[in-house]
């Protein structure tokens, strides 16, 4: 592959010390973002917290404008907030539904994300609908298609289309492009998670066409921990209410009145992370240095290695599925659980993660499937890294 992996790993001193394969969870952050990170801490214990917010202002709005280059969108669409979730929440919980709405969604939906309709559901009398998959195990374009057309028809308004790009438990990238291009024709809203591919692809919410999109810094962007962000498409920022509001995000105009924002920033709170937001920001800017269609290639290249040896394996089987894959890898070893693989590759200096079927109710148990080990890798992981991981695997059992 041609990639300069000397100048990733100098940047990555957490590489020497560990083959880290969680990136899905949360990647080891380069130099540059720990460096900025530490220096605002540092500024805060110098001269004060709001001294160094007010002095570092112009390091925070270049958080806003790395984000909107990576995503294809403006400034005022963009909202920094705490983390994913909370990004989520903000764009769903700020919709209205009404009994009869339908929300629909994939087999893959994070178990945060279902909860959060199941509440919705449970409150208002909307319902949740899972769409099929397709053949290739991925969100399936024409049962969508067919369950919007439903909708046109008198079985329910859909009031809202919620999926997850990349799931954490599995391998596939959903088509969203095509999600989106029914949505449009449809005139439904939207709502992306994007949590696990921000970072490891190109990602244009022009081009996939959704109306919010959700983030982590943490992950495949490699930024600080307690750091997300939220895109909101500008022709919908005002068809949300944001589920609560304070000073930053409304301003009190009289004593019996109050103003909402018009920007994406509505959906923030006054308090936050100064020091995350500027280091999300430099993290955002050392993806883009690189390119996300380079990152992409060698993430891509690397998981492929990794399954391909995986499955080379006696007693491993590996269940990612879906036309298009990603970073994530997702295998069990014959009679050993996966939290227990997972310990053991821990003991070993390997990391990676365990996914539960709790986690994806939808789609996990369906499959047979009760627990999964995830490995994820990144840019700067090696081929002797993977070796590693195989090497030590433990013999499955009978």
């Amino acid at each position: 592959m041609d990639f300069d992996l000397d100048r990733a790993r100098h940047d990555t001193p957490g590489a020497n010390n560990v083959a880290h394969l969680n990136n899905a969870g949360a990647a080891l952050p380069p130099t540059q973002v720990t460096e900025a990170v530490i220096a605002h801490l540092r500024r805060e214990a110098e001269i004060g917290g709001y001294e160094a917010a007010e002095d570092a202002a112009g390091q925070v709005e270049s958080t806003y404008a790395a984000i909107a280059r990576l995503l294809n969108c403006t400034t005022d669409e963009v909202a920094l907030v705490e983390n994913a979730t909370r990004a989520w929440d903000m764009a769903f919980y700020g919709m209205s539904f009404a009994p009869g709405d339908r929300i629909l969604t994939g087999r893959a939906e994070y178990a945060s994300n279902v909860i959060a309709f199941l509440q919705a559901a449970a409150r208002t009398g909307a319902r949740v609908e899972v769409v099929d998959d397709d053949e290739h195990g991925q969100i399936s374009i024409a049962d969508l298609r067919r369950r919007v057309e439903i909708g046109h028809g008198g079985a329910g308004t859909v009031k809202l289309i919620a999926v997850t790009h990349v799931p954490s438990h599995g391998g596939l990238v959903n088509p969203v492009e095509e999600v989106g291009a029914v949505a449009r024709e449809a005139g439904v809203p939207f709502l992306l998670d994007a949590c696990q591919s921000v970072g490891q692809m190109p990602i244009d919410v022009e081009r996939i066409g959704c109306d919010m999109l959700t983030a982590t810094g943490r992950k495949f962007l490699r930024g600080p921990r307690g750091t997300g962000f939220l895109y909101v498409r500008s022709s919908m920022i005002e068809r949300l209410e944001p589920p609560f509001l304070d000073l930053h995000a409304a301003t009190w105009t009289a004593p019996d009145q109050f103003r909402v924002r018009t920007d994406a920033r509505r959906f923030e709170t006054w308090e936050t992370n100064y020091a995350g937001r500027i280091g999300l920001g430099v993290a955002v800017d050392y993806a883009l240095s690189w390119g996300l269609d380079a990152i992409e290639t060698r993430v891509t290249a690397l998981a492929d290695v990794l399954r391909g040896r995986l499955k080379s394996v006696e007693g491993v089987r590996v269940h990612d599925q879906g036309k298009r894959r990603c970073g994530l890898v997702t295998f069990t070893v014959a009679g050993v659980g996966a939290q227990e693989v997972h310990k053991q590759l821990r003991g070993r200096s390997v990391n990676t993660s365990v996914s539960l079927a709790d986690y994806a109710r939808f789609d996990l148990p369906q499959r047979g499937v009760r627990d999964l080990v995830r490995a994820s890798a990144h840019y700067y992981n090696d081929e002797q890294e993977i070796d590693q991981l195989i090497d030590a695997l433990p013999a499955p059992r009978s």
